[in-house]
């Protein structure tokens, strides 16, 4: 046990150790709070006396809360040893989090956010305070857990910290060796001479390399064999990088270098992420100081990420979820560029679907009007142009799994395990996704196809009320009267017209049959899908991946334990050759629940929704024409009933004005009261000519009701 006056600790608590200093737990004498306490050895005051109090005066300076807090400087007892008590964090650090095997390809993309997040607004407090941190990397990013369950990243170790403004320069050498500035690096660890100043954007270098590694869970900069083992082809590698190039590694020995502009297909970030990440990446990886960008555009630009918010959006036709970052006082139509920048569906072919209710998102508004989005509940997006659903791109995990060498090494077989399990977890995440983008293909065609029989019902409910009032005014009874006049043109144009109207009548009904057999063809439809999600829904690949993957872990922990190890005895050995061989039986067993159960249900699942997806877009299409046709027809008959009307009413005028004439003329002797035949004709007429009229206006009723169905319907929320 060691101490101070008011801390107490054990050496086997150990945290870290460094060149100069060990960190421990400790914990309060009085409260019994947990600290951690930095103990510094004997080198670290061999270093200048100034150099040996920078580090205190440094935490002093700061007061952040993603800045490791500074409690008290004390000495232990005997040495008196000079002890820094600061906050503890209990979830160790960022890099304890990328060495999980969990991370072995990067973080998530929410757990990233909040890496950037942290770290962009650690360092804005640094280079407020004027301090340059000198050794920026994942071991010196501490996380802990909030109140709310959410990691909060802290900035740590500021031995090799200094005051320095943005326009002073250094010459000491500090840092880790992968995270550091190619000039630095020529220096300190190929130990050339050379008289080159360093200034702050030696942090953003080591910036740009320790959010690489977070993204994707390498580093960016790997020559063959290794960064430790092949020190000059890092040097090389680092300096010779192309503009914009993010990555560079060497495959085999003496081998040529392969650039990367992009993140690895590997990475979980999204497309939508990864377009904003680039750009800041590659102009912070900049070798020539002059060339990289300073500490203001690079809290401008990431600023500009972190204030974005992000609207999920699956693509039916591309069989893809997207993230669009965009600002929320941007319109709606700078949403709809963006999501036309990564879906290729033009703003003008996009329509929006949001838990089963269609959105109408009116490009003049604010983007704060868009509904709230999760990436289990994201807008669907359904585009009027018929494609081909390419889905998700990946990587087989089977391409990163090696094998076990023959004989026991604990050393080595620790590190396959623990990359053999890297490519488990990465195929969970696969697995995970390619369930969840067949259950959104499902309910996204689920939702269209519901439209499309809503449009059958309000198409097929006009049709018959055209039809019904068409056949009530082809009744016989009502054109016998005006039938058995004396023939005159006006008489034969009934006629003409008449026939028509019957014409008419039949082509209404063909569009009621074939609306009908649309409906039937739409409700096989939606009961296929249906049946699809429910044996969705009832796929347990994921929980047998998951089993495997958990005995997998226990072997691993085994391994990473006895690594540590000088040797293991006889039956000890014995039960870890076992132990290999079963960590690959359960690999072997988890790929072909991957294979079989994932991906190959997953690629028949594209090709049954391009089908789909052909049939509802030939549906949609067929329905608009025969709406249309409906339209039309009624257009029509509208004015087939004025002309008839027309007509009828003239005729009826005429026919009156004759009779008024001839009683006139010879009243007759014997009848005091007008012909009842007379009587009926006329009313026969009248009763006629204003049921022509009431038709008229039901059938232009019905035309505003068809031109409605061809406009999409407002939604209360977009």
């Amino acid at each position: 046990m060691q101490s101070t006056i008011n801390y107490l600790w054990h050496t086997d608590d150990l945290l870290g150790q460094g060149a100069t200093a060990s960190v421990y737990k400790a914990r309060n004498k009085k409260s019994g709070e947990l600290v951690a306490v930095k103990v510094f050895n004997t080198a670290s005051y061999l270093r200048p006396r100034e150099v040996q109090v920078r580090e205190f005066e440094v935490l002093r300076k700061l007061n952040h809360q993603n800045i490791v807090k500074l409690f008290a400087v004390e000495e232990t007892g005997g040495s008196r040893q000079k002890v820094l008590v600061m906050e503890y964090c209990s979830s160790g650090s960022l890099l304890s989090v990328l060495e999980s095997p969990e991370n072995a390809f990067g973080l998530p993309e929410d757990e990233f956010l909040v890496v950037l997040r942290c770290v962009v607004a650690g360092m804005n407090h640094l280079r407020e305070n004027g301090i340059v941190h000198r050794d920026i990397k994942p071991g010196n990013i501490m996380r802990l857990m909030g109140e709310e369950g959410q990691s909060i990243y802290k900035l740590t170790d500021f031995g090799a910290a200094r005051e320095l403004d943005d326009d002073e320069k250094f010459v000491s050498v500090y840092g880790t060796e992968e995270y550091l500035h190619p000039d630095m690096y020529e220096r300190a660890v190929l130990r050339k001479p050379q008289q080159k100043t360093f200034g702050v954007t030696v942090d953003l270098w080591s910036i740009g390399v320790t959010l690489y590694h977070a993204a994707t869970g390498s580093l960016p900069f790997v020559p063959f064999g290794g960064p430790r083992r092949n020190k000059e082809m890092m040097y090389r590698i680092t300096t010779e990088k192309p503009a914009g190039a993010i990555a560079g590694t060497q495959r085999r020995e003496n081998g040529p270098l392969e650039w990367s502009y992009g993140l690895p297909i590997t990475c979980r970030l999204s497309p939508g992420l990864q377009s904003q990440l680039v750009p800041i990446l590659a102009n912070i990886l900049e070798v020539e100081q002059a060339k990289c960008w300073g500490f203001d555009q690079f809290f401008a630009e990431t600023s500009d990420i972190l204030q974005r918010v992000v609207v999920h959006v699956f693509s039916l036709s591309q069989a893809v979820l997207h993230h669009i970052y965009i600002h929320a006082h941007n319109t709606i139509a700078i949403f709809l560029e963006a999501v036309y920048e990564q879906t290729s569906v033009a703003p003008q072919h996009q329509e929006y679907f949001f838990e089963g209710h269609l959105c109408v998102l009116e490009p003049s508004l604010s983007a704060q009007h868009i509904t709230h989005t999760t990436a289990s509940s994201p807008l669907t997006l359904f585009s009027k142009a018929s494609e081909t659903p390419k889905g998700l791109a990946f990587r087989d995990p089977a391409q990163d799994i090696s094998k076990f060498f023959p004989k026991v090494d604990l050393q080595a077989d620790y590190t396959t395990a623990k990359s053999i399990l890297g490519a488990g977890y990465q195929a969970l995440w696969l697995a995970r996704t390619l369930l969840a983008g067949q259950e959104m293909m499902l309910r996204g065609l689920h939702w269209f196809v519901e439209t499309l029989q809503a449009t059958c019902r309000r198409t097929l409910e006009v049709t018959r009320m055209a039809l019904l009032f068409l056949s009530s005014s082809l009744g016989t009874e009502r054109f016998s009267s005006v039938a058995g006049m004396p023939e005159m043109q006006e008489l034969k144009r009934v006629t003409e017209l008449r026939s028509r109207l019957r014409a008419l009548v039949e082509a209404l009904s063909r569009c009621s049959h074939n609306i009908t057999e649309t409906q039937v063809s739409l409700s096989n439809l939606s009961s296929e899908l249906v049946k699809n999600r429910d044996q969705v829904h009832a796929d347990r690949s994921i929980q047998q991946i998951q089993c495997c993957l958990d005995k997998m872990n226990l072997i691993y922990k085994q391994f990473k334990k006895s690594r540590m190890r000088p040797g293991l005895g006889y039956n000890e050995e014995q039960i870890h050759k076992l132990d290999k061989v079963n960590f690959s039986h359960l690999a072997k067993r988890l790929l072909q629940v991957f294979q079989e159960k994932c991906v190959q249900k997953y690629q028949t699942s594209l090709v049954t929704h391009g089908k789909w997806m052909r049939e509802v877009h030939e549906t949609r299409n067929h329905l608009r024409m025969v709406s249309c046709s409906v339209a039309a027809y009624n257009t029509e008959a509208q004015g087939v009933q004025e002309s008839l009307s027309k007509i009828l009413d003239w005729l009826s005028h005429q026919r009156l004005q004759d009779r008024t004439k001839e009683a006139q003329a010879s009243p007759p002797p014997t009848a005091p009261y007008p012909s009842p035949a007379l009587t009926d004709l006329v009313l026969h007429m009248q009763e006629l000519c204003e049921e022509m009229k009431l038709l008229a206006f039901d059938l232009q009723d019905n035309n505003r009701i068809i031109e409605g169905l061809s406009r999409p319907p407002s939604a209360p929320d977009s």
